[in-house]
């Protein structure tokens, strides 16, 4: 997995970042298909060995960029609450509005994010399941 530094400020280069960390549940089926040996090759690749280092690939990359969307989802609560206290006392100003709107909007989208990380998870988990029940089965997997 790409280690890549997730910064809040600017929404699209979070996106990208993510859109980078989430590289091997886009690869899933591959990744897959290259560590699960056919028939002709079982007695030369430990498929259980396989199956839980990616596994252990797997949870990092999710555990790593859920954090990353909380964090990002919980600064934008902040600064909305910052911007609506400064509103509430009186401070009107267009500026101020339109940066309020632009945050409410972030946020927004930061929490279809974390609905989006959800089902990216789903599936790969489901998928990978699916491809090495029969050899590694993780303590705290949900189906």
């Amino acid at each position: 997995m790409a280690t890549v530094s997730v910064g809040c400020g600017d929404f699209l280069e979070f996106q990208d970042a993510l859109k980078k960390m989430r590289q091997i549940d886009d690869k899933i089926i591959y990744m897959l298909n290259t560590i699960l040996p056919t028939e002709s090759f079982k007695g030369q690749v430990d498929p259980t060995v396989k199956c839980k280092d990616l596994y252990e690939q797997i949870q990092s990359g999710h555990k790593t960029r859920e954090l990353a969307i909380t964090r990002c989802l919980n600064a934008s609560k902040e600064k909305v609450k910052q911007l609506k206290t400064e509103r509430d006392n009186g401070n009107e100003s267009p500026q101020l509005l339109k940066a309020l709107r632009k945050e409410q909007n972030t946020l927004r989208l930061l929490q279809s994010e974390l609905n989006i990380e959800e089902v990216v998870k789903e599936h790969t988990i489901d998928v990978y399941y699916n491809k090495c029940r029969v050899f590694y089965k993780p303590p705290n997997i949900q189906i």
